[in-house]
C-alpha cells in the first residue's frame, strides 16, 4: 500500500498531493531532492531515506515530478507501472494547462489517482500469481554493464568471416589447364617433386624484404648494441657522492641533495591563501592560439574535418530528425558515449548511472533542428558533470584553523588510504602550505607498521625546516615530528600527539597513517579506532588518479568500515579526497567523477609533481571539458 504520492513541479509548486498515514514524508522528499534531483543522479529511480522507500518519475517535456513513498519493508512490484500509467494520465488530462504552465489551477485527480492504483494493484497480483520466465541475455543486468564494442556474440557477421575466408589472393601468373592424361607412378612422382621444388624457390624469394636489399655493407657488419654506462649507477667511484647519512655540500653534483622536493626558490612565499586551481587552457585560448599562429600555416581540410569529427557529441548525429527524444532513440548513442566514458577512466557502474541520469533527462524533450538536440545533450552532461564534481560543501581549511585558534585547539586532520599512492608525500605538501600560511605544524608518525615510514617523514621535516628556518618566524620551529617507533599502537600515539600540540601551541596536527587494503579487516578495524578515539576535524582519502574500478570498491569498503567498526551513533566518515599522481594521467581524469560521485565529498587537493609546491585545487570546468573531447 502507497503512503504518499505527489505531483509537483521542478520550481517546488506542488499540483496535487496524496497521504495515506500520519507520518510526515517533507524530509524524506527533501532529502530525494537534494540528493539524487539536485546532484544529477537520476539514474537511480529509488531511494531510500530513513525507513522509507521513494520512486519517482520525471516528465522533462512540463518539467513536473511524480514521487511515490512506501515502507522500505513492503516489496511492491507494481509502482513502476502505477507512475507510468498517472504519468500519462495526468498529461492527457491536463496537457493545455501543463503547457500554458497554469500550475495554479486545481487540479482534481481523486477518481484517477484511486482506479489507476486500483488496476495496478491487480495487475501486481496477477504478476506474482503468474508462473516465472527466466530473462534473456539482453535483459539481465549483466548486459547492460558489459562494453558493448568488446563482445562478440556467436552469429554476427558469420557470412563475412565466410566470405574472407573464401577471399584468396591468387598469383598474376596463368595456371596451365589440367591435361586428361593418364601418367604412371614414376611420372606423378616427378610432377609432385617439381611443384614442390617450385614452391620452395618462391618461399625463398617473398620471405626476404626489399629492405634487406637497400642495407648498407656498413649496417650488416655492425656489432651488436653496447650496453648504456648510467650516470651514479652504484659502481664503487659513485659510493661517496651517493652517500646521504653525513650532511655535506655537494658543490655543483649533477644529484644535489633533497632536490626531489625542493620547490623552485621562486615559488616560496608564493602559496599564501588558497591554493590556486589547476593550469586549464580552455576551447576559445586554443582557437586564438591557433589564429596567432598566422594565415601561412597550412592546415589541411581532412585533418581539420576529422577533428571537428572526433568529439564525443558527433555521435548524436544519429538522432537528427526526431522531434521528440525518446528511450529507443537513445539507447546506441548512449552505449556509444558509455563506452567513451569507460576509455576516459570513469567506472564502469559510475558511467551507466551518469548515462542514465543524462536519458532520464532527456527523455520526452521536444526537439526541433539537430543544432539544439546537440545543444541541449551537451548543457545536460555538462550540467550533470559540473554537478557531480561541484562540492556540497566547501572545505575551507584555513578558515577552520583559524576557528580552532580561537578556541586554543589544535586543529586535526588524519590522512587515509591504500598502500603506496602517495599519503606522506602529499602530507608533506599540505604541511609545506601551511608553513606558507605561517601556521606551525606537528606531524604524527602513526604508521607504525611500514619500515622507513617514521625516517620519511623525518626526511620531510628536516627539509621543510630548511625551506622555512626559525630564524624566517621568531625562533619557532614550522614543523616538529611527533614518533613513538615501529609496533605501538597508532590511536594512543595519535591522542599523544595531539595534547602535546595543544600544550605546545601548535596550530595543525597532521596524522600519517599506515597504509591498507579496503578487504583488510583487523587494519581497516584500527582506522576506525583511531578516529574514533581522536575525533578529527578533517579525514581525507588519498587516492590514485590512475585508478579505474577500483576507485569504486576502495572507497565504498573504507566508507563502510568506518561506519561499522566506529561503535557510534554518527560515525565519522571520509570527508574530502586528495588525489595523486594527476600529471601523469593526460586525458584519463575519470577517476575524479567516480571517486566523488560515490562519496559525494569534494575533491580537495591534487598532487601534480613531486616537488612541495607542486599542489593545486581541481578545476571543475577543466575535467569536465577534458572529459567530454
Amino acid at each position: 500500500m502507497l503512503d504518499f504520492f505527489s505531483i509537483f513541479s521542478k520550481g517546488g509548486i506542488v499540483l496535487w498531493c496524496f497521504q495515506g498515514t500520519s507520518q510526515i514524508f517533507t524530509s524524506s522528499v527533501n532529502a530525494l531532492i537534494k540528493a539524487v534531483i539536485l546532484q544529477e543522479r537520476t539514474g537511480q529511480l529509488s531511494y531510500d531515506h530513513d525507513n522509507v522507500t521513494l520512486k519517482y518519475k520525471l516528465d522533462n517535456e512540463f518539467e513536473l515530478v511524480y514521487v511515490v513513498a512506501y515502507q522500505k519493508i513492503l516489496k511492491l512490484s507494481y509502482v513502476d507501472k502505477f507512475l507510468n500509467d498517472i504519468h500519462m494520465e495526468f498529461r492527457d488530462a491536463y496537457k493545455n494547462e501543463l503547457q500554458l504552465q497554469q500550475f495554479g489551477k486545481n487540479f482534481e485527480i481523486s477518481e484517477m489517482f484511486t482506479s489507476i492504483l486500483k488496476s495496478a494493484e491487480e495487475w501486481g497480483k496477477l504478476q506474482a500469481a503468474a508462473p516465472k520466465v527466466m530473462k534473456s541475455f539482453e535483459e539481465s543486468q549483466k548486459s547492460k554493464k558489459t562494453v558493448a564494442s568488446m563482445i562478440e556474440r556467436k552469429g554476427d557477421d558469420k557470412e563475412n568471416k565466410k566470405v574472407k575466408k573464401v577471399e584468396i589472393k591468387v598469383p598474376d601468373a596463368k595456371i596451365p589447364e589440367p591435361i586428361n592424361v593418364e601418367l604412371s607412378e614414376e611420372d606423378l612422382i616427378q610432377q609432385k617433386r617439381r611443384e614442390f621444388a617450385e614452391k620452395m624457390a618462391a618461399g625463398k624469394n617473398k620471405s626476404k624484404p626489399t629492405t634487406e636489399k637497400l642495407k648498407s655493407p656498413k649496417a650488416a657488419s655492425k656489432k651488436s648494441k653496447e650496453s648504456r654506462v648510467w650516470p651514479l649507477g652504484g659502481a664503487p667511484k659513485d659510493m661517496e657522492t651517493l652517500d646521504y647519512t653525513k650532511d655535506k655540500d655537494l658543490g655543483e653534483s649533477p644529484l644535489p641533495q633533497q632536490a626531489v622536493y625542493l620547490p623552485d626558490p621562486k615559488a616560496i612565499g608564493t602559496l599564501q591563501g588558497e591554493v590556486r586551481d589547476m593550469d586549464f587552457e580552455s576551447e576559445s585560448e586554443e582557437e586564438e592560439d591557433v589564429e596567432e599562429r598566422g594565415k601561412n600555416d597550412y592546415v589541411p581540410q581532412q585533418v581539420s574535418q576529422q577533428k571537428k569529427k572526433t568529439g564525443i557529441f558527433s555521435l548524436f548525429k544519429n538522432l537528427v530528425g526526431s522531434k521528440t527524444i525518446s528511450e529507443e532513440d537513445m539507447a546506441p548513442v548512449l552505449d556509444k558515449m558509455r563506452d567513451h566514458l569507460i576509455a576516459k577512466n570513469v567506472a564502469s557502474e559510475i558511467a551507466g548511472k551518469l548515462c542514465d541520469s543524462v536519458a532520464a533527462k532527456l527523455n520526452g524533450k521536444v526537439l526541433g533542428t539537430f543544432e539544439s538536440l546537440a545543444n541541449t545533450v551537451k548543457a545536460s552532461l555538462t550540467e550533470s558533470l559540473v554537478q557531480i564534481l561541484s562540492p556540497r560543501r566547501r572545505v575551507d581549511i584555513l578558515r577552520d584553523v583559524y576557528e580552532s585558534q580561537k578556541q586554543k585547539r589544535p586543529y586535526v586532520m588524519s590522512f587515509c588510504g591504500v598502500n603506496g599512492v602517495g599519503k606522506s608525500t602529499n602530507l608533506a605538501k599540505i604541511c609545506f602550505w601551511l608553513i606558507e600560511n605561517n601556521f606551525r605544524v606537528l606531524i604524527a608518525a602513526c604508521d607504525t607498521f611500514r619500515a622507513g615510514a617514521v625516517e620519511q617523514l623525518r626526511t620531510h621535516m628536516r627539509h621543510l625546516n630548511s625551506i622555512h628556518p626559525p630564524e624566517k618566524h621568531g625562533g619557532l620551529q614550522m614543523v616538529q615530528l611527533y614518533e613513538k617507533g615501529y609496533g605501538k599502537d597508532a590511536a594512543g600515539i595519535a591522542l599523544e600527539a595531539i595534547n602535546h600540540a595543544r600544550e605546545a601551541g601548535i596550530d595543525v596536527v597532521m596524522i600519517d597513517t599506515a597504509g591498507r587494503m579496503q578487504d583488510n579487516e583487523p587494519l581497516m578495524r584500527a582506522l576506525a579506532k583511531l578516529i574514533k578515539v581522536n575525533e578529527p576535524d578533517l579525514v581525507l582519502f588519498v587516492g590514485e588518479a590512475l585508478v579505474g574500478n577500483e576507485a569504486v570498491d576502495q572507497l565504498v569498503k573504507f566508507n563502510q568500515a568506518l561506519a561499522d567498526y566506529s561503535a557510534s551513533e554518527n560515525p565519522h566518515t571520509i570527508d574530502g579526497i586528495v588525489l595523486t599522481k594527476f600529471d601523469t594521467i593526460d586525458d584519463k581524469v575519470g577517476a575524479a567523477i567516480s571517486m566523488t560521485y560515490i562519496t559525494g565529498q569534494p575533491i580537495v587537493f591534487i598532487g601534480t609533481g613531486q616537488t612541495y609546491a607542486d599542489l593545486k585545487t581541481l578545476n571543475v570546468k577543466a575535467v569536465v571539458s577534458i572529459l567530454m573531447k
